[in-house]
């Protein structure tokens, strides 16, 4: 008998023996709706950032339109800082949201507001609105709700260049910030959460070992990614993170997360990984250059049929601690997904 698609995903993070592997695109910085999709449904973005209605509609025509077996929001990495008070540049039916201004140049301008009262801002609201509508509709199918990472989101509330400066140079203030950002964080999950995420994604592209370096790395992005999985792990859902970059220099830190998976970009050799580090559970990923320029041959089946069908990328989520994250390249809308294993 065949899983369901929620069941599969939970059994797949619990380590438990699956069917098969399941197929997820999480959201958030892996986004799949791309411009073919919104075409296709006249389901559309940027109006979608702001109906309810209009983004459980773009999802799940993700959903339908791919065969990725789960529903993700939002569709951009811009929710947070916009409800922190930074200035968002929604974009275009072709263009995500990107940070327009940061509302302060440094740490020590931060203005500390009440978190309870910001969950009632910005597209929180319509985040919970959409889960809620696609976790009633779709019940045998994962609604995963995707957060950005502390790191990512200190460095699109306050100026990223003097940011980075000031995690060396300001370090009490730094960390001020990260923790007040990583209680957000975990506040906002925890809205996703009561209104139907079966799952957290957590993309946190600035804590990288190229742009932090090792010891940065351990110091400020384990130390605050912790704390935001901590915080989702108390709602009873399961937390997925994805690291950006090599990760050479950061590697011996990566086993400290306590995330239920770990992605990776498509250049981190998973097999390598897995063998210096077997307890962990990895989402990796197979090359979106390949699926869009190979002939077809390379890679897993299911990347293969994914290829042919839609030339979308896709996150393939499997009991051997190991996952393949996809994207796609011919489009400014960017699709990041992996394979879990354990």
């Amino acid at each position: 008998m065949s899983l369901s698609p929620k069941q599969r995903l939970l059994d797949t993070v619990k380590k438990k023996k699956v069917d098969r592997p399941p197929v997820i695109c999480t959201g958030g910085m892996m986004n799949a709706a791309i411009v073919d999709v919104m075409n296709r449904s006249g389901h559309t973005l940027p109006d979608g950032h702001f109906n309810s209605d209009l983004m459980a509609a773009i999802a799940t025509d993700v959903h339908t339109d791919t065969g990725f077996e789960n529903l993700g929001i939002p569709f951009c990495m811009t929710v947070e800082a916009e409800v922190l008070g930074s200035d968002i540049d929604f974009g275009t039916l072709a263009c995500e949201p990107k940070i327009a201004r940061e509302p302060f140049p440094s740490v020590r301008d931060v203005v500390y507001r009440d978190i309870h009262r910001m969950l009632g801002s910005g597209r929180i609201g319509t985040l919970a609105g959409a889960a809620e509508r696609l976790a009633k509709t779709h019940p045998d199918v994962p609604v995963i709700g995707s957060v950005t990472g502390p790191i990512s989101t200190a460095a699109s509330i306050v100026d990223p260049m003097q940011f980075l400066k000031e995690l060396r140079k300001e370090r009490e203030g730094a960390n001020r910030v990260l923790d007040y950002v990583s209680d957000f964080l975990v506040a906002f999950a925890g809205v996703l959460v009561e209104s139907g995420a079966t799952a957290i994604c957590i993309g946190d592209p600035t804590a990288t070992g190229e742009i932090l370096g090792p010891k940065m790395f351990s110091d400020y992005a384990v130390t605050y990614l912790n704390k935001v999985i901590d915080g989702i792990h108390a709602t009873g859902v399961p937390v997925l993170v994805h690291i950006c970059g090599e990760m050479k220099a950061v590697k011996p830190s990566i086993p400290l997360l306590r995330a239920d998976a770990i992605s990776t970009d498509a250049f981190v050799n998973l097999r390598l990984l897995k063998e210096e580090y077997p307890q962990l559970t990895t989402m990796g990923n197979v090359s979106t250059f390949l699926l869009e320029l190979g002939d077809g041959q390379g890679g897993s089946p299911y990347g293969r049929a994914g290829a042919r069908r839609h030339r979308y990328h896709f996150t393939r989520l499997r009991s051997e601690h190991r996952v393949t994250d996809f994207k796609y390249p011919g489009h400014d809308l960017g699709c990041e997904g992996a394979r879990l294993r354990w």
